[in-house]
Parts: C-alpha cells; sequence; structure tokens
C-alpha cells in the first residue's frame, strides 16, 4: 500500500465514527419530532374538522394555544434531523393551530339596533365546593353587581348568602342548595319569576329577570366536567344547554357560569350557533383570558367561565376577578341592553 492510500484510508476509519455519531443524533432529533407532533396533530385535526374527539382531545382542546409549544419544538428539530417530511408535518400543524388561536374581531362597535334601555352587569363566580363564599360576598359588596351566579354553592354557602348578603341589596334569589359542587345560586337585584332550568347532575337552574319592563331568561351553567370516565356525560349536558339555547333563541337571554368547556370545544360552539349568543369576554377582547386553573399565572390556563348574551346586548367591558379560596376566577361583564323590538 503506498502512502497516498495509507493516509486516505486512516482518515476513513477516523471519520466513520463521527458520520454514524452524526447520523445517530439527527434519527434520534427526527423521532423526538414525530413524537411531538402526534398530540397537537390530533387536536388540530379534531378543531378543524368542528369535533371533540375522544380522550385525551377533549381535555387539550382547552389549552390549544400551548400546543404551539411543542409543535413549533417539533419543527426546530426537523431542521438538524434534515427531514422535509417532518418539517412540512410541522409548518402544517402550526398553521392550522394558529389559524383558530387568532384573536377574534371583538364586536365592541358593533351595537344592536334600538337605544339602550338598561345597563346589567352580571357576575358569574365558581366557589369552589363553597370555599370562597366569603370573598365572593366581599366581592360582591364592592362590585355590586346587578345579577350574580354562583356555582358550587354548597348549604354552607347558601347559609352565608342568607346571612351575610342583604336582602335590601339582593332582594330575589334562586338557591339550589346541594352537597359539594352540586349546589348552585342566582341572585338578582331584579325582579326573578321562576322558570324551567336545565336537568343535569349539578344543579343548572333558570329564571326570568325582569329589567326596565322587559323580560330576560337566565341560565346558569354548570356541566359535568370532561374527565376521561365522564366525557360522554360532558358531552350530554352541554348538549341539553344546546337544546335550551335552541328553544330560546330570538328572545332576550343570559347563559352564565362554569361552561367547563371553551371556545376550542364544538360542544361550546354548538350552544352558541343554537341560540344566536354571543360570549361577553369575547366581545370585550378578552377571548383567551385564563379562568381556569386560579392557581397559575395569566397567561397560562384556559378560559371555561363565561357570560353568554343574546344579539339584544352589547359589552362594555369585561373583567377578571381573583378570589381566594377557590381554582377558578369569577367573570365580570358589563352589558347594555338595547330595545331591539
Amino acid at each position: 500500500m503506498d502512502g497516498a492510500t495509507w493516509e486516505s484510508a486512516e482518515e476513513d476509519r477516523a471519520a466513520a465514527p463521527y458520520g454514524t455519531a452524526g447520523s445517530g443524533a439527527r434519527r434520534a432529533a427526527g423521532r423526538l419530532a414525530g413524537l411531538l407532533l402526534l398530540a397537537p396533530t390530533a387536536v388540530a385535526a379534531c378543531r378543524a374538522a368542528d369535533t371533540d374527539g375522544v380522550t385525551p382531545v377533549p381535555q387539550l382542546l382547552a389549552f390549544l394555544p400551548w400546543l404551539l409549544v411543542p409543535a413549533g419544538a417539533a419543527l426546530l428539530l426537523a431542521l438538524p434531523a434534515r427531514s422535509r417530511f417532518l418539517a412540512g408535518w410541522a409548518v402544517a400543524v402550526l398553521a392550522v393551530t394558529g389559524w383558530f388561536v387568532r384573536p377574534y374581531d371583538t364586536g365592541l362597535t358593533e351595537k344592536p339596533p334600538g337605544p339602550v334601555v338598561a345597563r346589567l352587569d352580571v357576575l358569574t363566580s365558581n366557589v369552589e365546593f363553597g370555599q370562597a363564599t366569603g370573598a365572593l360576598v366581599d366581592t360582591l359588596r364592592r362590585e355590586q353587581p346587578d345579577i350574580v351566579f354562583v356555582q358550587e354553592c354548597d348549604h354552607a354557602c347558601a347559609g352565608t348568602l342568607e346571612a351575610e348578603v342583604p336582602r335590601a341589596d339582593y332582594p330575589y334569589r334562586h338557591v339550589v342548595a346541594d352537597f359539594s359542587a352540586a349546589g348552585s345560586a342566582i341572585l338578582s337585584k331584579h325582579p326573578l319569576r321562576p322558570a324551567p332550568g336545565v336537568d343535569s347532575a349539578l344543579a343548572m337552574p333558570g329564571a326570568v329577570v325582569d329589567v326596565a319592563g322587559r323580560g330576560v331568561g337566565l341560565q346558569l351553567a354548570h356541566p359535568l366536567p370532561p374527565v376521561p370516565d365522564a366525557v360522554d356525560d360532558w358531552r350530554r349536558e352541554l348538549g341539553l344547554l344546546r337544546d335550551h339555547a335552541a328553544r330560546t333563541k330570538g328572545t332576550p337571554t343570559v347563559m352564565a357560569g362554569d361552561f367547563n368547556a371553551g371556545q376550542d370545544h364544538a360542544a361550546f360552539r354548538r350552544i352558541l350557533r343554537a341560540g344566536g349568543l354571543s360570549d361577553g369576554a369575547t366581545l370585550a377582547g378578552a377571548a383567551r383570558t385564563p379562568s381556569w386553573p386560579a392557581a397559575v399565572s395569566r397567561p397560562l390556563g384556559t378560559q371555561i367561565d363565561h357570560v353568554l348574551v343574546s344579539d339584544d346586548f352589547s359589552v362594555r367591558r369585561a373583567r377578571f376577578l381573583d378570589l381566594p379560596d377557590t381554582d377558578h376566577r369569577s367573570l365580570l361583564v358589563e352589558l347594555e341592553l338595547h330595545d331591539v323590538r
């Protein structure tokens, strides 16, 4: 073997381990990119198909914007993996997800026809098994909302509301006291009369409130959460709220509470479509302000507490309030009721 041939062979042997290592790193990056894309792909596909799919898709849909993180990481890994397929896959998932998490038109400039006949401030608050009832009482004293929807109001919560919220402030009440998370309450400064609610595991009472001589339908929302073994029940109870919204379409309506669902859930969007309703926070430009879990800092979390209104209303402002001792932020929406007759 001459000197040149010997030198070339030595170089090939020296380079071989590094070439093998580089190829292995690329394969590892490609495998990791593929794994990172699996969940975002399934969730984005269901969002595009207007369906909530099966576990874990309903749970992940609540956090759709955060799926941009693993999809973006997959794109970064696809580059050193030198895989056009993976890069294209990641870009497609990012594009679809980004389309659905883009900011919506607030609609604040779209006033209903007809003059304003009343202002109505609506508060919804999940007090987590009654634990935050004291904080809710303080909030009512400070904010003085006209209508209050309370979820997870147990017997102790009902007793506290009766003892510490003066009848002079809220003379009209529809309270369904029950154990743990099953109880609910509607408090009002304006006259209430009974109305059919929604039959569900957790109380979802209804009422009609008289505001400036007009009857406004009220419906408290608190369907079961989409835990893995109860997704069918969650879907069914959201369907009952959709049916109620369809029955009351065309009349002044406020539906508020802990929906255990958000704008990326097909079952929630069907409620909006069936009743011709709009999300108050969305109209106020706060579509993705998180309301749960309150323990994490914004912008982490998801928005599952809502105030939905018919097109008789316009929205002046929406605020999410932090109350101690509950895993939900309360939502206060300032409305104007228009005469659209």
